[in-house]
Parts: structure tokens; sequence; C-alpha cells
């Protein structure tokens, strides 16, 4: 039997994967099941295989890319979804699990691949935003938010991906207001955003709030397009964006800020670098000050960044669990006032821009080549697997400094949230 015959035996029941290789001989795993996928997987070079087998998810993501291995009609979604869905994360599965000896090298190597100093974090930054603007545009939505959206009208679905009627944009607005709400805003406030993209969300605050926006971020090509976005709307005297790490930030203007909201940049921080970050942020905000973080989380323990990850798509990055997100701001008496999970928003997100990707397939190839179009489908869906059947899962996090910064309820968040949602 082959050697990844042996990786897969018994571990598809539903769904169906026909591998073929090289010698046209072929092998059919799992059962046809309406609902499921079915998906062929062409193993185009011999040492494929072995490639897989010592990594799966760097061997198979680098086999992809490089085409010695295919999938037919590029539907590297499906295959995924059908190995990742036989394997739910909740019962146990996993394909591939690794030796004692690797995983305990892992947890020795986890530290050292997350000393984000100020010019690696920079680096880092580059090395995924920078990319180009145009490459972003072609499949983000009109905002450019490049995090998960929320889905309000969304059904759990019934083991595949969840079901919503809202379109991409909507859903991306509908969380601009579900944050918003949660940081209590009072026209004239200052407003914190750390981490703010192309200033979408900084210029969102103002617009429906009425408040004063530093947005702060690392890359050199969102700094660009959010600072041209804020003239042209012509609020660049209060909605203001800067090239700054949080920890310099800190050091300048302690207690600047009445809020400070965070979306979608704690994933780069790195353990070692938590304390601190909760750190600078808690000098950042005034005394009755309000803080919203959100962020990719684990539902299970601590873990590592995977290699195909780490390699390609975020160096120095690291999805934080629950746990380890509020040993560390404990450390700093930061009071967590209220915790959401978002079990599965980020798969629906995800797996509309894995969609947008595909439909300009020619124009990625174009910016940059086929490889990199494949590299970039194969991260989005196994993200987006990650939500439907992995442990992933989006957390928002509120904190204070003082008890008694935010009503004893939490009414005011709905209401403030359906007032933003009707100002759109």
């Amino acid at each position: 039997m082959a050697l990844i015959d042996r990786l897969l035996e018994g571990r598809l029941h539903s769904g169906q994967l026909t591998i073929i290789r090289p010698d046209g001989s072929e092998r059919i795993f799992g059962n046809a099941v309406a609902g499921w996928p079915a998906v062929t997987l062409r193993i185009n070079a011999a040492n494929a295989e072995r490639r897989i087998l010592t990594n799966p998810r760097l061997g198979l993501g680098e086999c992809y890319m490089d085409g010695a291995v295919s999938i037919d009609d590029d539907d590297i979604m499906g295959f995924v979804e059908l190995v990742r869905r036989n394997n739910l994360w909740e019962n146990g599965g996993e394909i591939g699990d690794p030796s004692a000896t690797k995983a305990l090298f892992k947890k020795m190597a986890k530290p050292f691949q997350q000393l984000n100093s100020l010019a690696r974090s920079k680096d880092n930054v580059a090395h995924h935003y920078d990319l180009s603007n145009d490459f972003y545009r072609l499949w983000l939505d009109e905002d450019m938010q490049y995090s998960c959206a929320y889905w309000p009208d969304a059904d759990v679905g019934d083991g595949g991906s969840p079901l919503s009627n809202i379109t991409l944009d909507q859903a991306q607005t509908a969380k601009k207001a579900h944050i918003a709400a949660k940081l209590a805003l009072t026209p004239g406030q200052r407003v914190l955003d750390i981490g703010c993209g192309w200033g979408g969300m900084a210029l969102y605050l103002n617009r429906v709030a009425d408040v004063d926006v530093l947005g702060i971020t690392l890359s050199e090509e969102q700094l660009k397009l959010a600072q041209e976005r804020s003239a042209k709307a012509g609020v660049s005297g209060r909605v203001k964006f800067e090239l700054i790490d949080y920890r310099d930030l800190a050091r300048r203007e302690p207690q600047g800020f009445d809020r400070i909201v965070s979306v979608g940049m704690f994933e780069h921080v790195g353990v070692p670098q938590f304390e601190t970050f909760f750190r600078a942020s808690a000098n950042l905000m005034k005394d009755d000050g309000v803080m919203l973080l959100h962020t990719i989380g684990r539902m299970g323990q601590p873990g590592a960044t995977d290699a195909f990850t780490r390699k390609y798509i975020f160096p120095g990055g690291y999805i934080p669990a629950l746990s380890e997100t509020l040993r560390a701001s404990e450390k700093v008496k930061l009071i967590a006032s209220d915790i959401e999970n978002w079990r599965m928003h980020y798969a629906l997100t995800l797996r509309a821009w894995y969609d947008r990707v595909r439909s300009h397939r020619d124009a990625v190839i174009a910016q940059y080549d086929e490889k990199f179009f494949r590299m970039w489908i194969f991260y989005l869906s196994g993200a987006a697997a990650a939500f439907e059947s992995g442990g992933m899962c989006n957390h928002q996090y509120q904190f204070v400094r003082n008890r008694r910064a935010l009503p004893m309820a939490r009414d005011y968040m709905a209401q403030a949230e359906k007032d933003y949602v009707a100002k759109g």
C-alpha cells in the first residue's frame, strides 16, 4: 500500500477523494454523499507523496504550489474541506498527527518564532500587507476590511459552511457596527486604532460616532492609502494615520486615548510580547478608557503556528488561545468586561474571499504568477476549513481599566449597534 494511502485509510467516511498517480493507477477513498465534496487529486511527481508525509500541511501546500500535485478544477477548497470535515477538531480528529519528538521540537521552537522586535515586526508586516494595494482591491470588500466579517443572519449549517443571505460588504459593515457598539463611544472622544489597515474602521468610527481617530500601522502601503482616503473624505484633521509601532506610541502619548480598537493585529504580536502589548495598551488609555480587541483565537489550549502559514503567509504570527490572552491582560490589571466567541463567522468570510480570488485568477497571475495564485487559494481554503472543522475561532475582548467605566448591563451595546446599522 502506498504511503499516502496508509495516512488516509479509514479517515474519510463521507465525501469522496480520488487519487490518481503518475502511472495512471487510482484509488478512491470515502463515499459519495450529497452535500459533501467529491474531488480528484493528481500526483504528478514521484517524490510528492514523501514530501507530503514528511510534513502534511507544508508539504501539501508546496507540492500544490509547484505543480507536484494538482486538483481537478483547482478545487483546493473542496479537498481541504473533505479531509478536515471528516476529522473534526472537537472529536479529536487530525490528519498527520506529529510524532512525540516533532511535537516537543515545535514546543521548544515556538518562542523563538515569535520574537517580534520593532524591526522584525515591520519586516513581517511588509511580507504580507505590502504586497500591493491593487491585489487586495481585487477581492476584499469596497472598504478593504481584511479581517473577519460579521454575519448576523447566518445559520450554522449541517456540517459544511454556515449559510448567510447577506453580501460580504454588508457583513463587513455589520462587523464595524458591532465593534463600534462595544466601544461605548461619545462625540469628541479620541480613539486609537492599533493596526488600522487601509483606514476603513477609523473612517467609519469618525462618520457614525463623531470621534477623532489616530490609526497606526507598520505597513507603508496601507498608510499611503489610508491617508489618501482620509483626505478624500475631507476628515484628515480628525482621522489621522501614522507609521509607528504601538510600543513607541505608548512612550510618546501615555493616557492619550479615551478608546482603543484593534482588529486583526494581535495575531502578529507573538506570545513573548503579549504582556508588553497589554501594558502599552493600558498605558495609552485614560483611567475610564475602553478597549476592544478583535483577534483570531484557538478554541482549545495553546498551540503552534503551522509551518505553511509561518513560512509563506504570516512570518512571526501566532493565533492565541483564550487562556494566553487573558493571562497576559491580567498581569497589567486590564479587566475583561466582555468576551464573545465568533465560532464560524470567519469561515463565511474566507469562503467569500476565496471565491473572489478565484474569479480574478488571470489578474492575480498577471500581477504575480500561477505559483502565487495557488499559494493564496491554498492559504484561504486551509483557513476556512480551520474555522469550519478545526480549532480556530474569533474572539472579541472588551477591556476596561476601571470597573465603573461602562453600564452594568449589556443593553447599551444592542441599542448602539442598531443605531450604527441604521446609519449604514
